[in-house]
């Protein structure tokens, strides 16, 4: 009922940007919160960034923070990720998730996921 869509990964150099999306479609549903995770090959994956819709709030991991900013458009069915000042330790498969969550850090409070967009950043 629900497809989470990731798109605008590509291969950049260190200090560059990018700006990666995720498109929602099907049912519409309110979502408590939507995230940005992560997977580097042979890593488990990391929480990045997230929006709690009940309280208008944006969280971050530490090694992102002042890089990355997390937002949506106004009709809420695309999130996007602004990473700027990429490094080489950026490079990973980005996912967007949405679920009903109280812990927006943890893989198990989001219910839906994308399948993913690479983003490989060169030193």
């Amino acid at each position: 009922q629900v497809r989470l869509v990731e798109s605008g990964g590509g291969l950049v150099q260190a200090g560059d940007s990018l700006n990666i999306s995720c498109a929602a479609s099907g049912r519409t549903v309110r979502w408590y919160a939507t995230a940005w995770f992560r997977q580097a090959p042979g890593k488990e994956r990391e929480f990045v960034a997230s929006i709690n819709w009940r309280y208008g709030s944006t969280y971050y991991a530490d090694s992102v923070k002042g890089r990355f900013t997390i937002s949506n458009d106004n009709a809420g069915n695309t999130m996007y990720l602004q990473m700027n000042s990429l490094k080489a330790e950026d490079t990973a498969v980005y996912y967007c998730a949405a679920g009903n969550g109280g812990i927006y850090y943890l893989r198990s409070q989001y219910d839906y996921w994308g399948q993913g967009t690479q983003v490989t950043v060169s030193s």
